[in-house]
Protein backbone atom coordinates (compact mmCIF):
# COMPACT_ATOMS: atom_id res chain seq x y z
CA UNK A 1 0.00 0.00 0.00
CA UNK A 2 1.32 3.42 -0.95
CA UNK A 3 2.71 5.60 1.84
CA UNK A 4 1.20 9.34 2.08
CA UNK A 5 3.03 11.94 4.25
CA UNK A 6 -0.07 12.62 6.50
CA UNK A 7 0.36 8.52 7.51
CA UNK A 8 4.32 8.84 8.19
CA UNK A 9 5.86 9.06 11.52
CA UNK A 10 7.54 11.99 11.95
CA UNK A 11 9.16 10.97 15.14
CA UNK A 12 11.33 8.20 13.11
CA UNK A 13 13.82 8.15 10.38
CA UNK A 14 15.55 11.82 9.82
CA UNK A 15 15.15 14.34 11.79
CA UNK A 16 11.81 16.39 10.30
CA UNK A 17 12.97 19.95 10.89
CA UNK A 18 12.49 21.42 7.59
CA UNK A 19 9.73 23.68 6.30
CA UNK A 20 8.71 24.91 2.52
CA UNK A 21 11.55 27.68 2.90
CA UNK A 22 14.43 25.45 2.96
CA UNK A 23 13.02 23.24 0.36
CA UNK A 24 13.23 26.52 -1.92
CA UNK A 25 16.58 27.37 -0.60
CA UNK A 26 17.80 24.11 -1.59
CA UNK A 27 15.92 23.76 -5.16
CA UNK A 28 16.98 26.96 -6.19
CA UNK A 29 20.83 26.57 -4.73
CA UNK A 30 21.17 23.58 -6.70
CA UNK A 31 19.51 24.98 -9.97
CA UNK A 32 21.95 28.00 -9.52
CA UNK A 33 20.89 30.65 -11.29
CA UNK A 34 23.97 33.02 -11.46
CA UNK A 35 26.48 29.92 -12.19
CA UNK A 36 23.56 28.74 -15.03
CA UNK A 37 23.68 32.81 -16.47
CA UNK A 38 27.06 33.21 -16.13
CA UNK A 39 28.21 30.04 -18.28
CA UNK A 40 25.21 29.11 -19.81
CA UNK A 41 24.36 32.11 -21.74
CA UNK A 42 27.02 31.88 -24.04
CA UNK A 43 27.10 28.28 -24.39
CA UNK A 44 23.02 28.03 -25.52
CA UNK A 45 24.26 31.48 -27.81
CA UNK A 46 26.33 29.14 -29.71
CA UNK A 47 23.31 26.85 -30.86
CA UNK A 48 20.73 29.22 -30.01
CA UNK A 49 21.90 32.80 -31.53
CA UNK A 50 19.34 35.67 -30.67
CA UNK A 51 16.71 33.02 -29.93
CA UNK A 52 18.06 32.21 -26.43
CA UNK A 53 15.20 33.58 -24.41
CA UNK A 54 12.66 31.64 -26.70
CA UNK A 55 14.93 28.31 -26.09
CA UNK A 56 14.26 28.79 -22.48
CA UNK A 57 10.46 29.31 -22.70
CA UNK A 58 10.41 25.67 -25.23
CA UNK A 59 12.67 23.89 -22.76
CA UNK A 60 10.60 24.42 -19.64
CA UNK A 61 7.19 23.11 -21.32
CA UNK A 62 9.03 19.25 -20.57
CA UNK A 63 10.56 20.20 -17.41
CA UNK A 64 7.33 21.91 -15.82
CA UNK A 65 5.94 18.49 -16.77
CA UNK A 66 8.13 16.83 -14.78
CA UNK A 67 8.10 18.50 -11.97
CA UNK A 68 4.32 17.85 -11.65
CA UNK A 69 5.38 14.08 -12.23
CA UNK A 70 7.78 14.12 -9.43
CA UNK A 71 5.26 16.34 -7.29
CA UNK A 72 2.30 13.88 -8.05
CA UNK A 73 4.92 10.96 -7.46
CA UNK A 74 5.92 12.47 -3.52
CA UNK A 75 2.21 13.04 -2.74
CA UNK A 76 1.82 8.93 -2.61
CA UNK A 77 5.30 8.23 -1.45
CA UNK A 78 7.55 10.63 -0.29
CA UNK A 79 11.07 9.09 -0.36
CA UNK A 80 14.64 10.80 -0.45
CA UNK A 81 15.44 8.21 -3.39
CA UNK A 82 12.10 9.68 -5.57
CA UNK A 83 13.08 8.63 -9.19
CA UNK A 84 15.01 5.83 -8.07
CA UNK A 85 12.55 4.03 -5.93
CA UNK A 86 9.44 5.45 -8.16
CA UNK A 87 10.72 4.14 -11.40
CA UNK A 88 12.05 0.64 -9.83
CA UNK A 89 8.72 0.16 -8.55
CA UNK A 90 6.43 1.13 -11.50
CA UNK A 91 8.86 -0.15 -14.36
CA UNK A 92 11.71 -2.46 -13.76
CA UNK A 93 14.16 -2.15 -10.39
CA UNK A 94 16.64 -2.48 -13.17
CA UNK A 95 15.21 1.19 -14.13
CA UNK A 96 14.97 2.21 -11.04
CA UNK A 97 18.24 1.55 -10.35
CA UNK A 98 20.01 3.33 -13.28
CA UNK A 99 17.75 6.07 -12.32
CA UNK A 100 19.68 6.35 -9.49
CA UNK A 101 22.96 5.73 -10.45
CA UNK A 102 22.87 8.30 -13.14
CA UNK A 103 21.90 10.97 -10.83
CA UNK A 104 25.26 9.77 -8.58
CA UNK A 105 27.23 9.91 -11.38
CA UNK A 106 25.85 13.23 -13.26
CA UNK A 107 26.08 15.00 -9.38
CA UNK A 108 29.38 14.08 -8.77
CA UNK A 109 30.76 15.12 -12.17
CA UNK A 110 28.62 18.29 -11.67
CA UNK A 111 30.32 19.10 -8.10
CA UNK A 112 33.94 18.26 -10.47
CA UNK A 113 33.13 21.32 -13.09
CA UNK A 114 31.38 23.42 -10.39
CA UNK A 115 34.61 23.22 -8.13
CA UNK A 116 36.43 24.23 -11.32
CA UNK A 117 34.42 27.10 -11.69
CA UNK A 118 34.94 28.22 -8.51
CA UNK A 119 38.47 28.23 -8.38
CA UNK A 120 38.02 30.05 -11.91
CA UNK A 121 35.87 33.24 -10.40
CA UNK A 122 38.59 33.34 -7.53
CA UNK A 123 41.23 33.25 -9.67
CA UNK A 124 39.68 36.23 -11.59
CA UNK A 125 39.67 37.91 -8.57
CA UNK A 126 43.27 37.33 -7.93
CA UNK A 127 44.19 38.88 -11.13
CA UNK A 128 41.64 41.89 -10.73
CA UNK A 129 43.70 42.77 -7.42
CA UNK A 130 46.81 42.34 -9.27
CA UNK A 131 48.16 38.63 -8.87
CA UNK A 132 49.30 37.09 -11.68
CA UNK A 133 51.25 34.57 -10.37
CA UNK A 134 51.89 32.69 -6.97
CA UNK A 135 55.02 30.70 -6.10
CA UNK A 136 55.75 30.94 -9.99
CA UNK A 137 52.40 29.23 -11.23
CA UNK A 138 50.44 31.50 -13.45
CA UNK A 139 47.16 31.91 -11.68
CA UNK A 140 45.30 32.02 -15.01
CA UNK A 141 41.56 31.62 -14.97
CA UNK A 142 41.06 30.21 -17.96
CA UNK A 143 43.78 26.94 -16.88
CA UNK A 144 41.57 23.96 -16.05
CA UNK A 145 44.44 22.74 -13.80
CA UNK A 146 45.08 25.37 -11.75
CA UNK A 147 41.10 26.38 -11.67
CA UNK A 148 40.76 23.13 -10.06
CA UNK A 149 43.50 22.82 -7.48
CA UNK A 150 42.23 26.26 -5.79
CA UNK A 151 38.57 24.83 -6.40
CA UNK A 152 39.06 21.64 -4.74
CA UNK A 153 40.00 23.18 -1.78
CA UNK A 154 36.61 25.05 -1.41
CA UNK A 155 35.13 21.73 -2.18
CA UNK A 156 36.77 20.28 1.11
CA UNK A 157 35.22 23.45 3.02
CA UNK A 158 31.26 22.63 1.45
CA UNK A 159 31.74 19.04 2.82
CA UNK A 160 32.20 20.32 6.25
CA UNK A 161 29.20 22.22 5.71
CA UNK A 162 26.87 19.91 4.62
CA UNK A 163 28.21 17.35 7.12
CA UNK A 164 26.89 19.52 9.96
CA UNK A 165 23.65 19.00 8.49
CA UNK A 166 20.76 20.38 6.23
CA UNK A 167 19.30 22.84 8.69
CA UNK A 168 22.71 25.17 9.10
CA UNK A 169 23.55 24.53 5.73
CA UNK A 170 20.01 25.78 4.37
CA UNK A 171 20.32 28.70 6.49
CA UNK A 172 23.00 29.66 5.14
CA UNK A 173 21.75 28.70 1.71
CA UNK A 174 19.24 31.76 1.87
CA UNK A 175 22.20 34.10 2.63
CA UNK A 176 24.15 33.12 -0.23
CA UNK A 177 20.65 33.60 -2.36
CA UNK A 178 19.74 36.86 -1.24
CA UNK A 179 23.23 38.11 -1.95
CA UNK A 180 23.42 36.69 -5.62
CA UNK A 181 20.10 37.10 -6.73
CA UNK A 182 20.01 40.98 -5.59
CA UNK A 183 23.41 41.63 -7.77
CA UNK A 184 21.93 39.39 -10.55
CA UNK A 185 18.45 41.27 -11.01
CA UNK A 186 20.30 44.58 -10.17
CA UNK A 187 22.36 44.36 -12.80
CA UNK A 188 20.38 42.55 -15.00
CA UNK A 189 17.75 45.27 -14.67
CA UNK A 190 20.45 48.09 -15.72
CA UNK A 191 21.32 46.31 -18.86
CA UNK A 192 17.72 46.05 -19.62
CA UNK A 193 16.88 49.60 -19.78
CA UNK A 194 20.52 50.81 -20.63
CA UNK A 195 21.47 48.57 -23.11
CA UNK A 196 22.66 49.41 -26.78
CA UNK A 197 21.14 46.48 -28.69
CA UNK A 198 17.32 46.90 -30.39
CA UNK A 199 14.84 44.50 -28.75
CA UNK A 200 13.00 41.76 -31.07
CA UNK A 201 10.32 40.01 -30.17
CA UNK A 202 12.05 37.51 -32.85
CA UNK A 203 14.17 36.14 -29.53
CA UNK A 204 11.14 34.23 -28.46
CA UNK A 205 10.30 32.14 -31.30
CA UNK A 206 12.88 29.06 -31.03
CA UNK A 207 11.93 28.12 -34.20
CA UNK A 208 14.10 30.97 -36.02
CA UNK A 209 17.04 28.74 -34.84
CA UNK A 210 19.04 27.49 -37.88
CA UNK A 211 18.89 24.23 -37.84
CA UNK A 212 16.97 20.82 -36.06
CA UNK A 213 20.50 19.83 -34.81
CA UNK A 214 21.17 23.23 -33.39
CA UNK A 215 17.76 23.59 -31.92
CA UNK A 216 17.88 19.89 -30.00
CA UNK A 217 21.77 20.91 -28.78
CA UNK A 218 19.86 23.86 -27.01
CA UNK A 219 17.55 22.32 -25.80
CA UNK A 220 19.62 19.92 -23.89
CA UNK A 221 21.98 22.94 -23.00
CA UNK A 222 18.57 24.71 -21.72
CA UNK A 223 17.50 21.51 -19.55
CA UNK A 224 21.02 21.42 -17.41
CA UNK A 225 20.63 25.00 -17.09
CA UNK A 226 17.35 24.46 -15.51
CA UNK A 227 18.46 21.27 -13.71
CA UNK A 228 18.46 20.97 -9.57
CA UNK A 229 14.97 21.71 -8.90
CA UNK A 230 14.64 17.87 -8.01
CA UNK A 231 17.04 18.95 -5.36
CA UNK A 232 13.77 19.86 -2.77
CA UNK A 233 12.43 16.44 -3.43
CA UNK A 234 15.74 14.58 -1.73
CA UNK A 235 14.94 16.05 1.52
CA UNK A 236 11.46 15.57 2.24
CA UNK A 237 12.19 12.64 4.75
CA UNK A 238 13.55 15.76 6.68
CA UNK A 239 10.04 18.28 5.93
CA UNK A 240 8.14 18.55 8.48
CA UNK A 241 5.25 17.45 5.54
CA UNK A 242 6.41 15.74 2.20
CA UNK A 243 3.99 18.37 0.44
CA UNK A 244 6.50 21.05 1.11
CA UNK A 245 9.08 19.58 -0.67
CA UNK A 246 7.17 19.15 -4.02
CA UNK A 247 6.23 23.42 -3.50
CA UNK A 248 9.14 24.35 -2.36
CA UNK A 249 10.76 22.62 -5.98
CA UNK A 250 7.78 23.91 -8.45
CA UNK A 251 8.78 27.45 -6.76
CA UNK A 252 12.22 27.30 -7.01
CA UNK A 253 11.45 26.41 -10.40
CA UNK A 254 9.57 28.98 -11.68
CA UNK A 255 11.45 31.20 -10.21
CA UNK A 256 14.22 29.79 -12.69
CA UNK A 257 12.44 30.54 -15.45
CA UNK A 258 11.57 34.36 -14.88
CA UNK A 259 15.39 35.12 -13.70
CA UNK A 260 16.77 32.80 -16.87
CA UNK A 261 14.55 34.62 -19.70
CA UNK A 262 14.96 38.01 -17.98
CA UNK A 263 18.43 37.24 -17.93
CA UNK A 264 18.87 36.21 -21.54
CA UNK A 265 16.88 39.19 -22.52
CA UNK A 266 19.19 41.40 -20.90
CA UNK A 267 22.54 39.80 -21.92
CA UNK A 268 21.51 40.35 -25.62
CA UNK A 269 20.79 43.93 -24.57
CA UNK A 270 24.28 44.57 -24.11
CA UNK A 271 25.78 42.04 -25.88
CA UNK A 272 25.41 41.05 -29.92
CA UNK A 273 25.71 37.14 -30.12
CA UNK A 274 29.07 37.11 -31.46
CA UNK A 275 30.31 38.95 -28.21
CA UNK A 276 27.97 36.64 -26.17
CA UNK A 277 29.92 33.38 -27.56
CA UNK A 278 33.12 34.60 -27.64
CA UNK A 279 32.46 35.64 -23.70
CA UNK A 280 31.29 31.54 -22.89
CA UNK A 281 32.05 31.30 -19.18
CA UNK A 282 32.99 34.67 -18.73
CA UNK A 283 29.48 36.86 -19.85
CA UNK A 284 28.50 37.72 -16.33
CA UNK A 285 32.00 39.22 -15.80
CA UNK A 286 32.03 40.73 -19.26
CA UNK A 287 28.25 42.46 -18.15
CA UNK A 288 29.52 43.85 -14.88
CA UNK A 289 32.68 45.60 -16.83
CA UNK A 290 30.25 46.91 -19.46
CA UNK A 291 27.76 49.03 -17.04
CA UNK A 292 29.68 49.85 -14.00
CA UNK A 293 33.47 50.89 -12.73
CA UNK A 294 35.39 48.69 -10.05
CA UNK A 295 34.84 47.92 -7.67
CA UNK A 296 30.98 47.55 -8.44
CA UNK A 297 31.90 45.67 -11.65
CA UNK A 298 33.31 43.26 -9.86
CA UNK A 299 29.84 42.47 -7.61
CA UNK A 300 28.41 40.37 -11.06
CA UNK A 301 31.67 38.29 -10.11
CA UNK A 302 31.45 37.93 -6.11
CA UNK A 303 27.75 36.56 -7.25
CA UNK A 304 28.80 34.04 -9.12
CA UNK A 305 31.21 33.06 -6.60
CA UNK A 306 28.37 32.74 -4.33
CA UNK A 307 26.42 30.67 -6.48
CA UNK A 308 28.55 28.24 -7.39
CA UNK A 309 29.39 27.47 -3.89
CA UNK A 310 25.90 27.26 -3.12
CA UNK A 311 25.20 24.97 -5.75
CA UNK A 312 28.61 23.12 -4.56
CA UNK A 313 26.59 22.80 -1.23
CA UNK A 314 23.20 21.73 -2.26
CA UNK A 315 24.47 19.77 -4.33
CA UNK A 316 26.48 17.28 -2.36
CA UNK A 317 23.02 17.20 0.24
CA UNK A 318 20.66 15.29 -2.15
CA UNK A 319 23.29 13.26 -4.03
CA UNK A 320 24.61 11.96 -0.39
CA UNK A 321 20.84 11.86 0.54
CA UNK A 322 19.58 9.74 -3.03
CA UNK A 323 22.77 7.51 -1.90
CA UNK A 324 21.41 6.75 1.56
CA UNK A 325 18.40 5.93 -0.49
CA UNK A 326 20.12 3.06 -2.51
CA UNK A 327 22.65 1.76 0.37
CA UNK A 328 19.85 1.15 2.82
CA UNK A 329 17.91 -1.26 -0.34
CA UNK A 330 21.14 -2.38 -0.36
CA UNK A 331 21.86 -1.85 -3.80
CA UNK A 332 24.89 0.56 -2.51
CA UNK A 333 27.17 -0.62 0.48
CA UNK A 334 26.49 -0.17 4.12
CA UNK A 335 28.59 2.45 4.35
CA UNK A 336 26.24 5.02 2.27
CA UNK A 337 23.63 4.59 5.20
CA UNK A 338 25.79 5.50 8.12
CA UNK A 339 24.28 8.43 9.80
CA UNK A 340 26.41 11.34 11.85
CA UNK A 341 24.41 10.57 15.47
CA UNK A 342 25.42 14.41 16.16
CA UNK A 343 23.70 16.04 12.83
CA UNK A 344 21.47 13.65 11.71
CA UNK A 345 23.00 13.91 8.37
CA UNK A 346 24.89 11.36 5.80
CA UNK A 347 28.25 12.16 6.54
CA UNK A 348 30.09 9.20 5.30
CA UNK A 349 27.90 9.07 2.06
CA UNK A 350 28.53 12.70 1.87
CA UNK A 351 32.85 12.14 2.41
CA UNK A 352 32.49 9.44 -0.71
CA UNK A 353 30.90 12.00 -2.97
CA UNK A 354 33.55 14.81 -1.72
CA UNK A 355 35.98 12.53 -3.03
CA UNK A 356 34.36 10.88 -6.08
CA UNK A 357 33.87 14.40 -7.05
CA UNK A 358 38.28 15.15 -6.39
CA UNK A 359 38.80 11.97 -8.51
CA UNK A 360 36.51 13.33 -11.14
CA UNK A 361 37.92 16.79 -11.19
CA UNK A 362 41.77 15.38 -11.09
CA UNK A 363 40.83 13.30 -14.42
CA UNK A 364 39.17 16.24 -16.26
CA UNK A 365 42.52 18.30 -15.87
CA UNK A 366 43.50 16.47 -19.21
CA UNK A 367 40.49 19.32 -20.92
CA UNK A 368 43.35 22.17 -21.06
CA UNK A 369 41.04 25.23 -21.53
CA UNK A 370 38.23 25.39 -18.94
CA UNK A 371 35.99 26.39 -21.36
CA UNK A 372 35.88 23.21 -23.28
CA UNK A 373 35.75 21.12 -19.66
CA UNK A 374 32.42 23.33 -18.80
CA UNK A 375 30.94 22.18 -22.31
CA UNK A 376 31.88 18.74 -22.16
CA UNK A 377 30.66 18.47 -18.52
CA UNK A 378 27.21 20.65 -19.57
CA UNK A 379 26.33 18.49 -22.62
CA UNK A 380 26.88 15.14 -21.05
CA UNK A 381 24.85 16.26 -17.97
CA UNK A 382 22.16 17.24 -20.35
CA UNK A 383 21.62 13.55 -21.96
CA UNK A 384 21.38 12.30 -18.80
CA UNK A 385 19.32 14.46 -17.33
CA UNK A 386 16.87 13.90 -20.29
CA UNK A 387 17.31 10.16 -19.51
CA UNK A 388 16.50 10.06 -15.71
CA UNK A 389 13.58 12.96 -15.65
CA UNK A 390 12.05 10.97 -18.73
CA UNK A 391 12.03 7.32 -17.18
CA UNK A 392 10.44 9.43 -13.40
CA UNK A 393 7.94 10.81 -15.87
CA UNK A 394 7.11 7.56 -17.59
CA UNK A 395 6.84 6.02 -14.11
CA UNK A 396 4.19 8.36 -12.99
CA UNK A 397 2.00 7.71 -16.10
CA UNK A 398 2.16 3.67 -15.72
CA UNK A 399 1.74 4.67 -11.64
CA UNK A 400 -1.52 6.33 -11.73
CA UNK A 401 -3.13 4.95 -15.26
CA UNK A 402 -6.28 4.48 -13.71
CA UNK A 403 -6.53 8.21 -13.74
CA UNK A 404 -7.98 7.57 -17.56
CA UNK A 405 -11.13 6.43 -16.20
CA UNK A 406 -11.53 9.01 -13.77
CA UNK A 407 -12.37 12.63 -15.72
CA UNK A 408 -10.11 14.10 -18.23
CA UNK A 409 -8.63 16.65 -15.58
CA UNK A 410 -6.89 13.91 -13.88
CA UNK A 411 -6.12 11.81 -16.92
CA UNK A 412 -4.35 14.73 -18.32
CA UNK A 413 -2.74 15.58 -15.21
CA UNK A 414 -1.74 12.17 -14.07
CA UNK A 415 -1.00 10.40 -17.40
CA UNK A 416 -1.08 12.58 -20.45
CA UNK A 417 1.19 15.13 -19.16
CA UNK A 418 3.92 13.05 -18.01
CA UNK A 419 3.66 10.48 -20.88
CA UNK A 420 3.81 13.47 -23.48
CA UNK A 421 6.76 15.45 -21.57
CA UNK A 422 9.05 11.83 -21.01
CA UNK A 423 8.59 11.49 -24.66
CA UNK A 424 9.85 14.56 -26.00
CA UNK A 425 13.52 14.37 -23.90
CA UNK A 426 13.33 10.72 -24.99
CA UNK A 427 13.20 11.80 -28.51
CA UNK A 428 15.46 14.56 -27.86
CA UNK A 429 17.76 12.64 -26.26
CA UNK A 430 18.00 10.05 -28.78
CA UNK A 431 18.13 12.47 -31.53
CA UNK A 432 21.31 14.02 -30.28
CA UNK A 433 22.83 10.00 -29.76
CA UNK A 434 22.52 9.34 -33.27
CA UNK A 435 24.04 12.87 -34.26
CA UNK A 436 27.09 12.28 -31.82
CA UNK A 437 27.17 8.79 -32.94
CA UNK A 438 27.81 9.97 -37.12
CA UNK A 439 29.27 13.27 -36.57
CA UNK A 440 32.93 12.10 -36.43
CA UNK A 441 35.01 9.82 -38.06
CA UNK A 442 37.83 9.76 -35.16
CA UNK A 443 37.76 9.74 -31.49
CA UNK A 444 39.59 12.99 -29.95
CA UNK A 445 38.72 13.91 -26.21
CA UNK A 446 37.39 17.64 -26.92
CA UNK A 447 33.17 18.62 -26.78
CA UNK A 448 32.87 19.05 -30.27
CA UNK A 449 33.99 15.10 -31.09
CA UNK A 450 30.75 13.01 -31.21
CA UNK A 451 32.34 9.52 -29.99
CA UNK A 452 33.75 11.64 -27.23
CA UNK A 453 30.40 13.42 -26.32
CA UNK A 454 28.52 9.74 -26.78
CA UNK A 455 31.23 7.74 -24.16
CA UNK A 456 30.94 9.89 -21.18
CA UNK A 457 26.89 9.20 -21.60
CA UNK A 458 27.36 5.52 -22.21
CA UNK A 459 30.07 5.12 -19.35
CA UNK A 460 27.30 6.67 -17.17
CA UNK A 461 24.70 3.89 -17.84
CA UNK A 462 27.30 0.97 -18.53
CA UNK A 463 29.37 1.86 -15.26
CA UNK A 464 25.47 1.72 -13.77
CA UNK A 465 24.72 -1.61 -15.10
CA UNK A 466 27.71 -3.53 -13.56
CA UNK A 467 26.55 -1.78 -10.54
CA UNK A 468 23.40 -3.08 -10.67
CA UNK A 469 24.73 -6.21 -11.62
CA UNK A 470 26.76 -6.38 -8.28
CA UNK A 471 23.70 -5.42 -6.28
CA UNK A 472 21.20 -7.80 -7.38
CA UNK A 473 23.70 -11.11 -7.81
CA UNK A 474 26.49 -9.99 -5.30
CA UNK A 475 24.71 -7.82 -2.53
CA UNK A 476 21.17 -9.88 -3.13
CA UNK A 477 19.69 -7.06 -2.80
CA UNK A 478 15.67 -7.25 -2.16
CA UNK A 479 15.13 -4.40 -4.35
CA UNK A 480 15.87 -6.18 -7.68
CA UNK A 481 12.71 -8.79 -6.40
CA UNK A 482 10.32 -6.32 -5.47
CA UNK A 483 10.80 -3.15 -6.93
CA UNK A 484 10.40 -1.26 -3.87
CA UNK A 485 12.45 1.26 -1.78
CA UNK A 486 12.96 0.71 1.85
CA UNK A 487 10.94 3.36 3.74
CA UNK A 488 13.19 6.48 5.65
CA UNK A 489 11.22 4.63 9.28
CA UNK A 490 13.73 2.06 8.37
CA UNK A 491 16.71 4.14 9.54
CA UNK A 492 16.36 5.43 13.03
CA UNK A 493 18.79 7.89 14.70
CA UNK A 494 19.71 8.72 17.90
CA UNK A 495 17.72 11.44 19.82
CA UNK A 496 19.83 14.09 20.91
CA UNK A 497 22.11 13.31 23.97
CA UNK A 498 21.84 9.90 23.08
CA UNK A 499 24.91 6.81 23.05
CA UNK A 500 25.65 5.95 19.31
CA UNK A 501 26.87 2.45 20.85
CA UNK A 502 23.95 1.59 22.30
CA UNK A 503 21.80 2.26 18.60
CA UNK A 504 21.20 -0.89 16.13
CA UNK A 505 22.84 -0.95 12.87
CA UNK A 506 20.46 1.05 10.31
CA UNK A 507 20.97 -2.24 8.55
CA UNK A 508 21.06 -4.92 10.96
Amino acid sequence: MDLSAEHRHPSAGMRRTLGVRDGIAIAASSTAATTSIGIGMGAMAVYAGRQTPGLLLLAFLPILGIALSYSRLNRTEPNCGNGYTWVGRSLSPWLGFLTGWVVLVANVVFMAYTSAITGMVMLQFANKAGWHTLLGIALDPTSTGVSTVLGLVVLVAVTVTAVTGVRSATRFQWVLLAFEYAVLLGFCGWALVSGRQGFSFDWFNPFAIGSFQSLAQGLVLAVFVFWGWDAAFTVNEETRNASDAGRGGLIALFAMLGLLVFAAISFQRVMDAETLVAQGPQALTYLGSELAAEPWASLPLAALMCSAFASLQSSVIPTARGALAMGRDRTLGRAWTRINPRFGSPATATVIIMAMATGVAVLAIGIPKISLMILTAVNSIGLVVAFYYGLTAVACAVRFRGALREGPLEALRSVVIPAVSALALFGLGGFLAYQYATMSDHFEARPDNGWFMLLIPALFVGSGLVAAAVAKWYRRSPYFSTGRGTDADAIALPMDGADPSALPSPLA
